[in-house]
């Protein structure tokens, strides 16, 4: 029997602009076979997103993209914290299926980060999913 994760929308519009790309996300890890967990998306300063899987837990922010690491607490409308967290790297917006792959294989890519209230088209490319 399958478990289908779902990821409910935030009230904050800006936080919620990430909802499409993080659900893409968790359709990409579900179809690698990585089971999921609860998953949300967090308050901004900066935006961010949690997907839970066993004892791991994927974390997305606006800043640094993906971290992967030891779950050790968090909740809507709190930060996540994770042990041992490492980033995934590859750039903010990684695309879903390349971020699937990546964390199937435990594998990483060269960070890239981005700045605080960068007015670079995140929020646009985030909307397209």
């Amino acid at each position: 029997m399958s478990v289908t994760i779902t990821l409910a929308h935030h009230e904050d519009p800006e936080v919620d602009a990430a909802h499409g790309y993080v659900a893409t996300v968790m359709d990409a890890l579900a179809a690698q076979g990585i089971a999921l967990g609860p998953s949300h998306l967090d308050p901004k300063g900066p935006v961010d997103a949690t997907i839970r899987s066993g004892d791991r837990a994927l974390v997305w922010d606006e800043w640094h993209g993906w971290r992967i690491g030891g779950y050790v607490s968090g909740r809507p409308g709190e930060r996540t914290v994770l042990e041992n967290a490492v980033e995934l790297g590859g750039g903010v917006l990684l695309k879903p299926a390349e971020l699937a792959d990546l964390v199937r294989r435990s594998a990483t890519l060269p960070p890239v980060t981005r700045e605080a209230g960068a007015r670079d088209g995140l929020f646009d490319a985030l909307r397209e999913y």
